[in-house]
């Protein structure tokens, strides 16, 4: 085990990989914790969260490019990459809740997907990130199989938007609108389009979607365990 200055030594490591992009020293940092016996939980919520919110601010003021925010969340990923296989299947994750995310079909971009994955992953949120060109179908077959709570929809293109509509149309012929929180987003999506469409939440920039996730959440797994004690 380790000690406290080591551990916070670590911790720190985790956060500074990720404000330098420097995917090498995250996986080391990564890979020094488990070994220091440092929950991954932490790892990724003092050290590589705190690291990317810190880049977000900067991206958001405009002190940062879009290059900046993509090579940090790189970062951040291949050191969760490393910590996810030690968190544990059941508890802290597991109550925050599962997302199913991709880019919706016929859409092969997916840099700000990408992004809100590895955000959503620090925020120690389970994600099932089926990529880019997705087909609507199998989206919403993941969905059910993940026992997801919140599906996320990114177009990159105006011409792929309308696939983000097919899946809330799909969901309802299904019968499973109900089932789950949907959020949309995206360079060209706006959220007159989300309410068009009947999404539950859109997403202007990555940190903005993952907020809305967290609220829909919130509000999603609160309702259940209402209806629940209800039943009791």
């Amino acid at each position: 085990m380790t000690g406290p200055n080591q551990k916070v030594e670590i911790i720190e490591q985790l956060r500074t990989s990720v404000i330098q992009g420097d995917s090498n020293q995250a996986e080391l940092a990564a890979n020094r914790a488990l070994e220091a016996g440092i929950d991954p939980l932490e790892a990724i919520e003092q050290g590589l969260a705190k690291g990317i919110r810190e880049v977000g601010e900067k991206f958001q003021k405009l002190d940062l490019f879009l290059t900046d925010m993509i090579i940090a969340a790189e970062a951040m990923t291949a050191a969760i990459s490393v910590l996810e296989k030690d968190l544990p299947e059941k508890g802290t994750l597991q109550k925050r809740g599962t997302v199913v995310i991709a880019t919706v079909a016929g859409d092969i971009h997916d840099i700000g997907k990408n992004i809100v994955v590895a955000l959503l992953k620090a925020n120690s949120l389970r994600v099932t990130d089926l990529g880019k060109d997705i087909p609507s179908r199998d989206l919403v077959d993941q969905a059910e199989s993940s026992h997801a709570d919140v599906i996320g929809l990114s177009a990159l293109l105006s011409t792929t938007m309308v696939a983000q509509q097919e899946v809330l149309m799909m969901l309802q012929d299904l019968r499973l609108r109900d089932k789950y929180r949907v959020i949309v987003g995206g360079a060209p999506v706006t959220e007159q389009w989300a309410k068009q469409i009947g999404a539950d939440a859109y997403g202007k920039d990555a940190n903005e979607g993952v907020v809305k996730v967290q609220e829909l959440l919130t509000e999603k797994l609160g309702r259940e365990e209402q209806n629940a004690s209800r039943k009791l």
